[in-house]
């Protein structure tokens, strides 16, 4: 294809109380042959004048192309009248690029309040589509466009939500009035230009995705939009999960190093938050809830978590040293444990971890666990395996995933990460999203060389996923760094998106 194609243009006018709109709206497909590239429409009504519509970004559609649009709305006033019929090119610019779709130098045409008009020659279209899903969402409004509508076509909706396991097809409702929204237009259907507008609802009710194509059926053929092969797919907000080691209180500009971190969960809109070296003043042991950093944190959200923490020892001769995990969602359980032989809060060999059991809505039972395990010589063997086992122990057909978080101070391809690996039980996830090759060695087929896979890879923080669960790790990335939100600790952080299988 062209660098950038015009698919279709909408050119609706809405009569109700408050007024009089005309709303005009451009939906493309471009290459993604540059990060630093501006979509526009170029454009003009009754007027003559010429104006400049910025578009914005819609979806990904493959590897290579995405999806563009633009909206204006025009209200009419005493002083300033509607666009009426306008004509239009849309234009791609790089750096270095500049190309158009303009009908070959003639410019595209749409009449005021004529509806939709399909610029690429295709029989059927799917338009107005979402890419998201509402958590408490239920039904997916579809809606089709098609062109030269025979009394015979039949248009449906073949979706499905376990990734084509099993599969539906819903028909597609013709639409008397041309747009079906709140406000309807006075548009025709099918309009000036022959296109039909059909609707219909998918009842998806807690699914997590849902993956869709349309098609028309005419005089014994079937013509399909499946989104050039992709399908289209829309689905809920995946688990988020952060972890971080805090660092005890040893951070210079400390307080606003906790506003950081705040501000961070805040904007990633993480779900699920563990942290070590969580530290409270030591207060002869009695400990110090208003000074505890989990607290603390906790407290500068937008809107507070569920938190649990525990302590373990005294740490720096100062604090009560532990872990905690922050959930969007409240807990259905939570326990903390000793997992090192040693319980001697004067120790810092005793090492306990917190574990929590959340529902994460449209992804189901999850459990969770923020550990700081000893490093390999001080006993981080028998610390694992008081782990696994616990978190087996919790285990049920009901849990969907166990994910195993924190700093458990081995590094990758370390005695520690072998022992992980040969247990066949747990994976490392960040290596899952960002080095599959390289993953798949280690914990697919075992490569007898993996390790040195792993010579540069100095992590010592982790989210170990439990090779059983529904869920499948989809991005991850390091965090606090100078290109985010800082440094804010001797460690990085870590984010990932998880999704179900």
């Amino acid at each position: 294809m062209d660098n950038i194609q015009l698919l279709y243009v909408e050119n609706v006018i809405t009569r109700k109380k408050a007024g009089v709109r005309q709303t005009l709206s451009f939906f493309m497909r471009v290459e993604n042959i540059s990060y630093d590239k501006r979509i526009e429409v170029f454009w003009s009504g009754e007027d003559g004048q010429w104006q400049t519509l910025p578009a914005s970004f819609h979806s990904k559609l493959a590897s290579e192309q995405e999806y563009w649009q633009a909206h204006a709305t025009f209200q009419l006033t005493s002083t300033n009248s509607l666009p009426g019929n306008i004509q239009f090119g849309v234009r791609y610019q790089t750096p270095d690029v500049e190309c158009w779709d303009n009908n070959q130098g003639l410019n595209f045409s749409s009449q005021a309040d004529s509806g939709v008009k399909l610029v690429c020659a295709v029989p059927i279209l799917n338009i107005d589509f979402l890419t998201k899903l509402d958590q408490q969402q239920k039904f997916v409004p579809i809606t089709v466009a098609v062109e030269n509508f025979t009394a015979t076509d039949q248009v449906t909706v073949h979706w499905t939500t376990d990734n084509w396991l099993h599969s539906r097809k819903t028909s597609c409702h013709f639409k008397r009035n041309y747009w079906d929204k709140e406000v309807l237009s006075n548009a025709r259907n099918p309009n000036q230009y022959g296109t039909t507008i059909w609707k219909a609802w998918l009842r998806i009710g807690h699914a997590f995705r849902v993956q869709y194509s349309v098609c028309v059926e005419r005089h014994g053929q079937t013509f399909w939009d499946n989104n050039h092969g992709s399908n289209y797919a829309l689905s809920r907000q995946p688990l988020k999960v952060l972890i971080l080691n805090l660092h005890c209180y040893q951070e210079d500009n400390q307080d606003y190093k906790f506003s950081q971190i705040a501000k961070a969960i805040n904007e990633l809109d993480a779900d699920l938050v563990c942290l070590q070296e969580v530290a409270e003043l030591w207060n002869d042991g009695a400990g110090d809830w208003v000074s505890n950093s989990a607290n603390i944190i906790n407290n500068r959200l937008a809107m507070a978590y569920h938190i649990h923490t525990d302590w373990a020892h005294l740490g720096f001769d100062t604090y009560r040293e532990g872990v905690a995990i922050l959930s969007k969602y409240p807990f259905i359980n939570q326990d903390s444990s000793y997992v090192s032989d040693s319980h001697d809060p004067y120790s810092i060999h005793s090492r306990k971890v917190v574990m929590a059991q959340v529902q994460v809505p449209a992804i189901g039972l999850i459990n969770v666990f923020s550990a700081h395990l000893s490093w390999w010589e001080d006993g981080f063997a028998g610390q694992f395996a008081r782990l696994c086992d616990w978190a087996e122990a919790k285990q049920s057909p009901q849990v969907g995933a166990t994910l195993l978080c924190g700093d458990f101070n081995i590094t990758a391809g370390s005695a520690g990460y072998h022992l992980v690996v040969d247990a066949h039980q747990y994976e490392d996830q960040y290596l899952a999203a960002n080095s599959q090759g390289v993953f798949d060695k280690i914990f697919r087929v075992n490569d007898a060389h993996w390790q040195d896979y792993l010579s540069d890879d100095y992590r010592i923080d982790y989210i170990f996923l439990n090779k059983a669960s529904e869920l499948q790790v989809r991005s991850a990335k390091v965090l606090f760094t100078e290109q985010d939100y800082g440094r804010v600790s001797d460690h990085c952080g870590y984010f990932m998106t998880f999704e179900p299988k």
